[in-house]
Protein backbone atom coordinates (compact mmCIF):
# COMPACT_ATOMS: atom_id res chain seq x y z
CA UNK A 1 0.00 0.00 0.00
CA UNK A 2 1.26 3.49 -0.83
CA UNK A 3 3.36 4.99 1.61
CA UNK A 4 2.06 8.68 1.03
CA UNK A 5 -0.96 7.28 3.11
CA UNK A 6 1.00 5.05 5.58
CA UNK A 7 4.40 5.82 5.91
CA UNK A 8 5.64 2.93 7.61
CA UNK A 9 4.19 0.75 4.73
CA UNK A 10 6.63 2.04 1.94
CA UNK A 11 9.25 5.04 1.98
CA UNK A 12 8.50 8.22 -0.22
CA UNK A 13 8.73 7.69 -3.95
CA UNK A 14 11.99 9.08 -5.68
CA UNK A 15 10.79 8.25 -9.33
CA UNK A 16 14.42 7.00 -9.87
CA UNK A 17 14.57 4.73 -13.36
CA UNK A 18 14.51 1.03 -13.14
CA UNK A 19 17.74 -0.53 -13.92
CA UNK A 20 19.50 -3.77 -14.11
CA UNK A 21 22.51 -5.52 -12.76
CA UNK A 22 23.11 -9.02 -14.22
CA UNK A 23 25.68 -10.86 -12.90
CA UNK A 24 28.03 -13.58 -14.39
CA UNK A 25 25.92 -17.07 -13.27
CA UNK A 26 28.85 -19.62 -11.51
CA UNK A 27 30.05 -21.81 -14.66
CA UNK A 28 30.84 -25.01 -12.95
CA UNK A 29 26.92 -24.99 -11.87
CA UNK A 30 25.82 -24.96 -15.91
CA UNK A 31 25.84 -28.20 -18.01
CA UNK A 32 28.18 -27.83 -21.38
CA UNK A 33 25.98 -27.23 -24.50
CA UNK A 34 25.27 -23.36 -23.87
CA UNK A 35 22.84 -21.29 -21.60
CA UNK A 36 19.47 -23.62 -22.54
CA UNK A 37 16.34 -21.91 -22.51
CA UNK A 38 15.79 -18.60 -19.87
CA UNK A 39 12.61 -18.55 -17.96
CA UNK A 40 10.66 -15.21 -17.24
CA UNK A 41 10.74 -13.61 -14.15
CA UNK A 42 8.39 -10.56 -13.76
CA UNK A 43 9.01 -7.74 -11.39
CA UNK A 44 6.30 -5.63 -9.61
CA UNK A 45 7.40 -1.93 -8.26
CA UNK A 46 6.60 1.54 -6.84
CA UNK A 47 6.60 3.73 -9.99
CA UNK A 48 5.09 6.76 -8.68
CA UNK A 49 3.36 7.29 -12.13
CA UNK A 50 6.97 8.38 -13.59
CA UNK A 51 6.87 7.54 -17.22
CA UNK A 52 8.60 4.87 -19.00
CA UNK A 53 8.13 2.86 -15.16
CA UNK A 54 6.28 -0.12 -14.67
CA UNK A 55 6.50 -4.00 -14.56
CA UNK A 56 9.91 -5.49 -15.11
CA UNK A 57 10.29 -8.02 -17.82
CA UNK A 58 13.41 -10.46 -16.68
CA UNK A 59 14.67 -13.91 -17.79
CA UNK A 60 16.06 -16.38 -15.20
CA UNK A 61 19.33 -18.77 -16.35
CA UNK A 62 17.27 -22.38 -15.41
CA UNK A 63 20.60 -23.63 -14.31
CA UNK A 64 21.86 -21.45 -11.90
CA UNK A 65 18.64 -18.65 -11.60
CA UNK A 66 20.59 -15.97 -12.55
CA UNK A 67 18.43 -12.86 -13.63
CA UNK A 68 18.84 -10.54 -16.31
CA UNK A 69 16.62 -7.88 -16.95
CA UNK A 70 14.98 -7.61 -20.55
CA UNK A 71 12.30 -4.92 -20.72
CA UNK A 72 9.87 -2.51 -18.73
CA UNK A 73 6.18 -2.06 -19.20
CA UNK A 74 5.29 0.84 -18.73
CA UNK A 75 2.54 1.11 -15.81
CA UNK A 76 1.77 2.81 -12.52
CA UNK A 77 2.36 1.27 -9.10
CA UNK A 78 2.31 -2.57 -10.53
CA UNK A 79 2.76 -3.79 -6.56
CA UNK A 80 1.61 -7.25 -6.94
CA UNK A 81 1.56 -9.71 -10.04
CA UNK A 82 -0.40 -13.09 -11.10
CA UNK A 83 -0.32 -14.82 -13.81
CA UNK A 84 -3.05 -16.85 -15.75
CA UNK A 85 -3.48 -20.98 -15.14
CA UNK A 86 -2.06 -21.25 -19.07
CA UNK A 87 0.77 -18.77 -18.16
CA UNK A 88 -0.39 -16.61 -21.17
CA UNK A 89 -1.92 -13.93 -19.28
CA UNK A 90 -0.08 -11.22 -16.84
CA UNK A 91 -2.07 -9.41 -14.51
CA UNK A 92 -0.84 -6.45 -12.39
CA UNK A 93 -2.30 -4.08 -9.54
CA UNK A 94 -2.50 -0.52 -10.14
CA UNK A 95 -1.68 0.35 -6.45
CA UNK A 96 -3.64 3.93 -6.76
CA UNK A 97 -6.34 5.77 -5.17
CA UNK A 98 -8.60 5.15 -7.73
CA UNK A 99 -7.46 1.08 -7.78
CA UNK A 100 -7.20 -0.79 -11.40
CA UNK A 101 -6.27 -4.28 -12.36
CA UNK A 102 -4.68 -4.24 -15.44
CA UNK A 103 -3.71 -7.26 -18.08
CA UNK A 104 -0.87 -8.30 -20.85
CA UNK A 105 -1.24 -10.76 -23.21
CA UNK A 106 2.23 -13.22 -23.28
CA UNK A 107 3.53 -14.93 -25.90
CA UNK A 108 4.74 -18.53 -25.90
CA UNK A 109 7.75 -17.59 -24.29
CA UNK A 110 6.91 -15.40 -21.97
CA UNK A 111 7.35 -11.97 -23.25
CA UNK A 112 4.65 -9.08 -23.02
CA UNK A 113 2.83 -8.94 -26.13
CA UNK A 114 0.45 -6.35 -25.55
CA UNK A 115 -1.78 -4.56 -23.42
CA UNK A 116 -5.25 -6.53 -23.22
CA UNK A 117 -7.31 -3.96 -21.13
CA UNK A 118 -7.94 -2.63 -17.34
CA UNK A 119 -10.77 -2.45 -14.74
CA UNK A 120 -11.68 -0.86 -11.85
CA UNK A 121 -10.25 -3.09 -8.70
CA UNK A 122 -13.59 -1.76 -6.68
CA UNK A 123 -11.44 0.40 -3.63
CA UNK A 124 -8.68 2.71 -2.92
CA UNK A 125 -4.79 1.07 -3.77
CA UNK A 126 -5.12 -2.53 -4.18
CA UNK A 127 -2.63 -4.13 -3.10
CA UNK A 128 -3.31 -8.19 -3.82
CA UNK A 129 -4.70 -9.71 -6.64
CA UNK A 130 -5.64 -13.34 -6.89
CA UNK A 131 -7.39 -15.40 -9.62
CA UNK A 132 -10.25 -18.41 -9.23
CA UNK A 133 -9.08 -21.54 -10.26
CA UNK A 134 -12.10 -21.42 -12.71
CA UNK A 135 -10.43 -18.69 -15.21
CA UNK A 136 -13.53 -16.41 -15.27
CA UNK A 137 -12.99 -14.33 -12.44
CA UNK A 138 -10.38 -12.58 -10.32
CA UNK A 139 -10.40 -10.70 -6.79
CA UNK A 140 -8.87 -8.00 -5.37
CA UNK A 141 -7.60 -6.64 -2.17
CA UNK A 142 -7.89 -2.89 -1.49
CA UNK A 143 -6.44 -1.49 1.25
CA UNK A 144 -7.32 1.80 2.13
CA UNK A 145 -10.92 1.61 1.31
CA UNK A 146 -10.73 -1.59 3.10
CA UNK A 147 -12.66 -3.60 0.44
CA UNK A 148 -12.58 -6.89 -1.96
CA UNK A 149 -13.52 -7.00 -5.38
CA UNK A 150 -14.42 -9.52 -7.49
CA UNK A 151 -14.05 -8.68 -11.60
CA UNK A 152 -15.56 -10.92 -14.39
CA UNK A 153 -12.79 -11.97 -16.99
CA UNK A 154 -13.41 -12.36 -20.71
CA UNK A 155 -12.73 -14.75 -23.06
CA UNK A 156 -9.05 -13.17 -23.89
CA UNK A 157 -8.08 -13.26 -20.02
CA UNK A 158 -8.76 -9.16 -20.05
CA UNK A 159 -10.40 -8.15 -16.71
CA UNK A 160 -14.71 -6.74 -17.37
CA UNK A 161 -17.07 -5.92 -15.26
CA UNK A 162 -16.54 -5.43 -11.72
CA UNK A 163 -19.12 -7.69 -10.77
CA UNK A 164 -19.00 -7.10 -6.50
CA UNK A 165 -17.63 -4.70 -4.22
CA UNK A 166 -17.26 -6.52 -0.74
CA UNK A 167 -16.88 -3.49 2.22
CA UNK A 168 -15.45 -4.05 5.72
CA UNK A 169 -15.74 -2.36 9.29
CA UNK A 170 -14.06 -1.83 12.21
CA UNK A 171 -10.67 -1.36 13.65
CA UNK A 172 -7.81 -2.10 15.55
CA UNK A 173 -5.77 -0.97 18.73
CA UNK A 174 -3.03 0.27 16.42
CA UNK A 175 -4.20 4.16 15.91
CA UNK A 176 -2.00 4.17 13.01
CA UNK A 177 -2.23 1.38 11.33
CA UNK A 178 -5.60 -0.14 12.23
CA UNK A 179 -7.82 3.12 11.88
CA UNK A 180 -10.13 0.99 9.88
CA UNK A 181 -10.87 -1.78 7.56
CA UNK A 182 -7.68 -2.46 5.65
CA UNK A 183 -7.84 -5.66 2.95
CA UNK A 184 -3.99 -6.88 2.16
CA UNK A 185 -4.69 -10.36 0.80
CA UNK A 186 -7.36 -12.60 -0.78
CA UNK A 187 -7.01 -16.19 -1.23
CA UNK A 188 -8.99 -18.62 -2.67
CA UNK A 189 -9.08 -22.42 -0.94
CA UNK A 190 -7.90 -25.64 -3.07
CA UNK A 191 -11.51 -25.98 -3.90
CA UNK A 192 -12.23 -22.53 -4.98
CA UNK A 193 -15.45 -22.48 -3.45
CA UNK A 194 -14.30 -20.64 -1.17
CA UNK A 195 -12.72 -17.28 -0.80
CA UNK A 196 -9.99 -16.23 2.32
CA UNK A 197 -9.16 -12.98 3.08
CA UNK A 198 -7.01 -11.10 5.58
CA UNK A 199 -7.56 -7.68 7.07
CA UNK A 200 -4.72 -5.78 8.72
CA UNK A 201 -6.84 -3.01 9.78
CA UNK A 202 -9.59 -5.32 12.26
CA UNK A 203 -7.36 -8.01 13.28
CA UNK A 204 -9.85 -10.52 10.94
CA UNK A 205 -9.41 -13.31 8.67
CA UNK A 206 -12.56 -13.87 6.98
CA UNK A 207 -13.63 -17.27 4.61
CA UNK A 208 -16.62 -16.16 1.98
CA UNK A 209 -18.31 -18.68 0.09
CA UNK A 210 -18.06 -18.29 -4.15
CA UNK A 211 -20.27 -18.62 -6.38
CA UNK A 212 -18.45 -19.25 -9.64
CA UNK A 213 -21.59 -19.00 -12.11
CA UNK A 214 -22.73 -15.55 -10.67
CA UNK A 215 -19.12 -14.49 -9.64
CA UNK A 216 -20.81 -13.90 -6.05
CA UNK A 217 -19.39 -13.41 -2.66
CA UNK A 218 -21.36 -14.74 -0.30
CA UNK A 219 -20.87 -14.99 3.91
CA UNK A 220 -18.01 -14.25 5.26
CA UNK A 221 -17.05 -15.73 8.59
CA UNK A 222 -15.21 -14.21 10.76
CA UNK A 223 -11.84 -15.32 12.41
CA UNK A 224 -10.32 -12.87 14.51
CA UNK A 225 -6.55 -13.18 14.88
CA UNK A 226 -4.84 -11.59 18.48
CA UNK A 227 -5.37 -7.69 18.42
CA UNK A 228 -2.88 -5.73 17.02
CA UNK A 229 -1.12 -8.01 15.05
CA UNK A 230 -2.38 -7.04 11.61
CA UNK A 231 -2.86 -10.38 9.11
CA UNK A 232 -1.63 -9.44 5.80
CA UNK A 233 -0.52 -12.54 3.54
CA UNK A 234 -2.04 -16.13 3.92
CA UNK A 235 -0.56 -19.18 2.57
CA UNK A 236 -2.64 -23.46 2.39
CA UNK A 237 -0.21 -26.05 3.79
CA UNK A 238 -0.15 -28.54 0.79
CA UNK A 239 -2.61 -31.24 2.68
CA UNK A 240 -5.13 -28.10 2.40
CA UNK A 241 -6.32 -28.21 5.92
CA UNK A 242 -3.79 -26.06 7.74
CA UNK A 243 -3.92 -22.57 6.98
CA UNK A 244 -0.95 -20.07 7.88
CA UNK A 245 -1.66 -16.66 8.65
CA UNK A 246 1.15 -14.12 9.01
CA UNK A 247 1.07 -10.74 11.19
CA UNK A 248 2.40 -7.89 9.61
CA UNK A 249 2.20 -5.98 12.82
CA UNK A 250 3.58 -8.40 15.52
CA UNK A 251 6.05 -10.60 13.36
CA UNK A 252 3.85 -13.87 14.10
CA UNK A 253 2.92 -16.67 12.37
CA UNK A 254 -0.44 -18.31 13.06
CA UNK A 255 -1.47 -21.87 11.82
CA UNK A 256 -5.47 -22.55 11.79
CA UNK A 257 -6.86 -25.77 11.25
CA UNK A 258 -9.17 -25.76 8.07
CA UNK A 259 -12.29 -27.12 7.17
CA UNK A 260 -13.20 -26.59 3.64
CA UNK A 261 -16.26 -28.46 3.90
CA UNK A 262 -18.16 -25.93 6.47
CA UNK A 263 -15.53 -22.82 5.73
CA UNK A 264 -14.30 -22.46 9.50
CA UNK A 265 -10.93 -21.70 9.76
CA UNK A 266 -9.63 -22.27 13.57
CA UNK A 267 -6.28 -20.58 15.07
CA UNK A 268 -4.48 -23.09 16.98
CA UNK A 269 -0.76 -21.83 17.58
CA UNK A 270 1.22 -18.47 16.93
CA UNK A 271 4.91 -18.76 16.76
CA UNK A 272 7.47 -15.59 16.55
CA UNK A 273 9.33 -15.16 13.28
CA UNK A 274 12.08 -13.27 14.27
CA UNK A 275 15.39 -14.52 16.44
CA UNK A 276 14.94 -15.28 19.90
CA UNK A 277 15.30 -11.92 21.79
CA UNK A 278 15.37 -9.86 18.67
CA UNK A 279 13.49 -6.51 19.22
CA UNK A 280 10.26 -6.47 17.41
CA UNK A 281 10.59 -2.62 17.26
CA UNK A 282 9.91 -0.67 13.69
CA UNK A 283 9.98 -4.06 11.95
CA UNK A 284 7.09 -6.02 9.82
CA UNK A 285 6.54 -9.07 8.55
CA UNK A 286 5.55 -9.32 4.92
CA UNK A 287 5.21 -12.68 3.17
CA UNK A 288 4.65 -16.51 3.77
CA UNK A 289 5.21 -19.54 1.44
CA UNK A 290 5.61 -22.60 1.88
CA UNK A 291 7.55 -25.27 -0.14
CA UNK A 292 5.76 -27.94 -2.11
CA UNK A 293 6.55 -30.85 0.08
CA UNK A 294 5.05 -29.08 3.14
CA UNK A 295 7.84 -29.62 5.12
CA UNK A 296 8.80 -25.36 5.73
CA UNK A 297 7.43 -22.56 5.83
CA UNK A 298 9.00 -19.58 4.72
CA UNK A 299 8.48 -15.83 5.78
CA UNK A 300 10.11 -12.66 5.32
CA UNK A 301 10.61 -9.44 8.11
CA UNK A 302 11.50 -6.04 6.88
CA UNK A 303 13.57 -4.17 9.42
CA UNK A 304 15.47 -7.19 10.66
CA UNK A 305 15.58 -7.67 6.67
CA UNK A 306 15.63 -11.75 6.99
CA UNK A 307 13.70 -14.69 5.76
CA UNK A 308 12.26 -17.19 8.56
CA UNK A 309 12.71 -20.85 7.97
CA UNK A 310 10.63 -23.02 10.33
CA UNK A 311 9.63 -26.84 9.73
CA UNK A 312 6.51 -28.10 9.94
CA UNK A 313 6.89 -31.90 11.45
CA UNK A 314 3.78 -34.64 11.03
CA UNK A 315 -0.27 -33.65 11.20
CA UNK A 316 -0.70 -31.51 8.36
CA UNK A 317 2.17 -29.01 9.49
CA UNK A 318 -0.29 -27.37 12.20
CA UNK A 319 2.84 -26.99 14.92
CA UNK A 320 5.37 -25.07 13.16
CA UNK A 321 8.69 -24.38 15.02
CA UNK A 322 11.56 -21.48 13.86
CA UNK A 323 14.92 -23.60 12.84
CA UNK A 324 16.72 -20.85 11.09
CA UNK A 325 17.18 -17.33 9.86
CA UNK A 326 18.56 -15.78 7.24
CA UNK A 327 19.88 -12.31 5.90
CA UNK A 328 17.69 -11.50 2.56
CA UNK A 329 20.31 -10.14 0.49
CA UNK A 330 18.68 -6.35 0.74
CA UNK A 331 16.61 -4.00 2.59
CA UNK A 332 12.69 -4.41 3.10
CA UNK A 333 11.98 -7.80 1.60
CA UNK A 334 8.13 -7.18 0.83
CA UNK A 335 7.73 -9.88 -0.85
CA UNK A 336 9.58 -13.75 -1.53
CA UNK A 337 8.81 -16.00 -4.47
CA UNK A 338 10.20 -19.86 -5.36
CA UNK A 339 12.49 -20.19 -8.35
CA UNK A 340 11.23 -21.00 -11.92
CA UNK A 341 11.04 -24.56 -12.91
CA UNK A 342 14.23 -26.32 -13.69
CA UNK A 343 16.23 -25.04 -10.43
CA UNK A 344 12.96 -24.01 -8.32
CA UNK A 345 13.12 -26.50 -5.60
CA UNK A 346 16.69 -24.83 -4.37
CA UNK A 347 15.79 -21.15 -5.04
CA UNK A 348 14.09 -18.10 -3.58
CA UNK A 349 13.90 -14.83 -4.90
CA UNK A 350 13.06 -11.75 -2.73
CA UNK A 351 11.89 -8.41 -3.69
CA UNK A 352 13.72 -6.15 -1.53
CA UNK A 353 11.53 -2.43 -2.01
CA UNK A 354 14.21 -0.67 0.39
CA UNK A 355 17.46 -1.19 -1.40
CA UNK A 356 15.80 -1.68 -4.96
CA UNK A 357 16.95 -5.09 -5.62
CA UNK A 358 15.63 -9.00 -6.22
CA UNK A 359 18.24 -11.29 -4.59
CA UNK A 360 18.71 -15.16 -5.15
CA UNK A 361 19.45 -17.38 -2.49
CA UNK A 362 20.16 -20.94 -2.40
CA UNK A 363 17.52 -23.34 -0.95
CA UNK A 364 18.45 -26.61 1.11
CA UNK A 365 15.24 -28.46 0.31
CA UNK A 366 16.47 -31.60 3.29
CA UNK A 367 17.32 -28.67 6.01
CA UNK A 368 15.14 -25.56 4.34
CA UNK A 369 18.10 -23.10 4.98
CA UNK A 370 19.16 -20.56 2.70
CA UNK A 371 22.69 -19.05 1.40
CA UNK A 372 23.39 -15.92 -0.77
CA UNK A 373 23.37 -17.78 -4.82
CA UNK A 374 25.28 -14.13 -6.21
CA UNK A 375 25.18 -10.55 -6.82
CA UNK A 376 21.34 -8.96 -7.24
CA UNK A 377 19.63 -7.59 -9.90
CA UNK A 378 18.87 -4.17 -9.25
CA UNK A 379 15.18 -2.90 -9.77
CA UNK A 380 14.21 0.31 -8.51
CA UNK A 381 10.95 0.13 -5.50
CA UNK A 382 10.88 -4.03 -6.44
CA UNK A 383 8.18 -5.11 -4.33
CA UNK A 384 6.93 -8.12 -5.67
CA UNK A 385 8.58 -11.07 -8.15
CA UNK A 386 6.76 -13.27 -9.83
CA UNK A 387 8.42 -16.48 -11.68
CA UNK A 388 6.59 -18.05 -14.45
CA UNK A 389 6.11 -22.22 -14.30
CA UNK A 390 7.03 -21.52 -10.34
CA UNK A 391 8.57 -24.75 -8.93
CA UNK A 392 8.70 -25.30 -5.31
Amino acid sequence: MNGQHHPTRRTALAGAAAAALAYAPDAAARPRGGEGRRLRVYLGAYTGGAPGHGIGVASADPYTGALRLESVVPAEDPSFLALSATGRVLYAVNEVEKGRVSAYALSPDGAVRGFLGQSPSGGAHPCHLALHPGGRHLFTADYTSGTVGVVELRPDGAPGELVQVVRYNGSGPDPERQDGPHAHMVLPDPTGERLLTADLGTDTVRVHRFDARRGLLTGGAEVRMAPGSGPRHLAFHPCGRTVYVLGELDSTLTSCAYDPARGTLTPVTTVPILPRGADPAGTTAAEVLVSADGRFVYASNRGHDLVAVLATGMSGGIRPRPVSHHPCGGRSPRHIAFGALGTGRRLLYTANQDSGTVALLRRDPVSGSLAPAGKPLAFDRAVCVLPAGRGR
